[in-house]
Parts: structure tokens; sequence; C-alpha cells
């Protein structure tokens, strides 16, 4: 049995999946046929959120839906046991600036589901060549709007890891595969100019406070505790970074990722940083993941990436495709 687990700070609720034979509920719309058995664990609060979720292919018969919390270890712990294999998926995106992500005490936001984590915009597949998809959200806006809500970032992302890993150790896990973030490499301003960034770069985790880039620190030290943790423990713990993951929807409220795109669509902003996204199609990251896990061999860290474009070049697609929208002046 497998389980899959994703913890996310945008949409809506905690959620967990276990998964028999390695598939996941949101892999199975992505590889049908491949999958026999899903249990899904989330906090559950609306029936309607969880509609797409029972159109899925023999969701009667193969999807329960459990209440957990990941920083409830013993939930991880009945949830984990029995599982030979455990996928840590995404990780708290803060839909505002965060005034204090490292508090002790979280003051729970709202979490979205692995669905809403693995997903993003149907029809941006059609765009352009790159197979546009949507799934965690690795590199979100550096700058958020104005606080919405006191959502604490640092302690979900790291102790929800050791809970998970913790856990793991003690079921005899044979292997976890965590995802981490392309933003848990990319900041760091002293790596070597001209030289490409490579699975040996980690961010800074001081450059990342001094910028206030909270989801890049949070994904960073998550994903140092993982490493010291399999090192001290011996779990066999591999891990994924995924960029920018773009793709079609799953279910049909907005995301983190999908929400980047539906701003440069409505927003109508003057002017906008011509930044250079590294995208990466979701199926591709799921297949990744899967990889990461069958794969004997696999081992350590790996980046997952694709594609690379400037803003104003995606704008450009967008503009061919969709003219009658308020895009950003320059």
């Amino acid at each position: 049995m497998m389980l899959w687990i994703a913890e996310a700070l945008f949409c809506c609720f905690l959620f967990l999946v276990v998964v028999d034979n390695l598939r996941t509920s949101t892999l199975l719309h992505f590889f049908p046929g491949r999958m026999r058995q899903v249990t899904i664990y989330k906090e559950l609060d609306e029936n309607e959120k969880n509609a797409h979720l029972m159109k899925l292919e023999k969701a009667s018969e193969n999807l329960k839906l459990f209440k957990v919390d990941l920083l409830d270890y013993n939930s991880l712990s009945a949830a984990i046991a029995g599982c030979n294999g455990v996928f840590h998926v995404a990780s708290p995106v803060p839909s505002s600036s965060v005034p204090d992500p490292e508090a002790r005490k979280p003051l729970y936001g709202t979490y979205c589901n692995c669905e809403d984590a693995l997903c993003g915009i149907a029809s941006f597949c059609s765009i352009c060549p790159m197979s546009l998809h949507s799934a965690h959200m690795a590199e979100p806006l550096s700058s958020l709007s104005k606080c919405v809500y006191q959502v604490q970032l640092i302690e979900p992302a790291v102790k929800g890891t050791i809970n998970v890993l913790e856990a793991c150790s003690e079921a005899n896990v044979k292997r976890v595969v965590v995802v981490s973030s392309g933003k848990a490499v990319s900041e760091n301003p002293d790596w070597p100019k001209g030289r490409v960034m490579d699975e040996t770069c980690w961010s800074d985790k001081e450059h990342c406070r001094r910028t206030k880039y909270w989801y890049a620190l949070s994904k960073t030290e998550a994903e140092s505790a993982a490493l010291e943790f399999a090192k001290t423990s011996g779990l066999d713990v591999v891990r994924v970074c995924p960029t920018f993951v773009l793709g079609p929807m799953l279910q049909s409220t907005t995301n983190a990722s999908s929400s980047v795109l539906i701003k440069l669509l409505k927003e109508g902003y003057e002017e906008r940083e011509n930044r250079l996204l590294k995208i990466i199609d979701a199926r591709d990251v799921a297949e990744a993941l899967l990889l990461a896990y069958e794969k004997p061999e696999a081992d350590g860290r790996y980046i997952c990436t694709a594609h690379m474009i400037k803003l104003q070049d995606l704008v450009e697609i967008l503009k061919r495709i969709y003219p009658n929208y308020n895009y950003p002046k320059k």
C-alpha cells in the first residue's frame, strides 16, 4: 500500500491519500487503469469541495474520506501503518504576505487538497509545445498582496515533514518520496554566475529571510530537515524539486499556480517584471515521483523541470489564444 500526502496552504483543507499499487486519485486521472485502490484522508468540511474526486473512475468503490492533521503525529502514524511507500506531496503555500512565518503557534489558514496541488488550467496544454501543467505551487509570485490571513508557514512545512518521516520510520516504510521545490535550489546569490544550478545547489536560508521569501525558506527548511532525518535514521528518502508546474485542472476551484495565470489575464497591470519562468508539466512531475519510488537506483535529490519562458513571451502566447482580456500594459 502507498501513501500520498499533500499539505498546501492556499485553498481549502489538509489532505492525505493512501494508495495501493502506487496510484493516487490524481494519478488515476493521468494514468487510468494503473491503480487498484485509493483512500483519501483530509480535513473535510463541505462535500462539494470533493465532488470532483467522487467523479473519478470507480471512486464509489475505492474512495474513502477521513479526517487528519499533519501536525498530529498519531493520525499520521495510523494512516501510514502498513504502507510500503509514502509520497509527501506539496507544502504550505501562502495566499498572501506572511507577517510571522516562523511563529511557534500556527494559526491555520486554508489548505488545498492533492488535486489542487496537482492541477492547473486544462486548456493551457494547447497553448504551446510546452504542455503547460499545474501541480504544486513550486514557483509562486515573489511579492504577494497584503495579508488576508495570519498564516504561519514554517512550522507546518517542517514539523509536518518530520511527523511524516517519523511515522514512516516507525512503520518500516521502504521508501519515502518528498516533494520539495525548485525554490529550495534557486535562491542562492552566491552561486557562481554562469554555472548551471544543479542538485548540489541549495537556497540560502538567510537570503530568503532577508528578502522575506517565506515560501522558498519553508521548502528549504523542510527539505533540509528531511535530508538530516534520512541521514540519522537510515530511512530511504528521495527528494524531488519541481519548478513551476502547470496544467489541466481536476476541480473547479482556483489554485495558487493557476491564479498566477488568471492575474495575467484579468488584473491589467501597468507593468510586470519580465522574469524567467521555469515550467514543468504536472504529468511529468507525477511520472517522476513514481519513478523516484519505483527505481531501486533512485537516490538523493532530483530537480524536475523542462521549459523556460520569459513572462512577456507567455503573455504574448495568451494574447493570441485569448485576445479579449486585460493583460499587463508592459
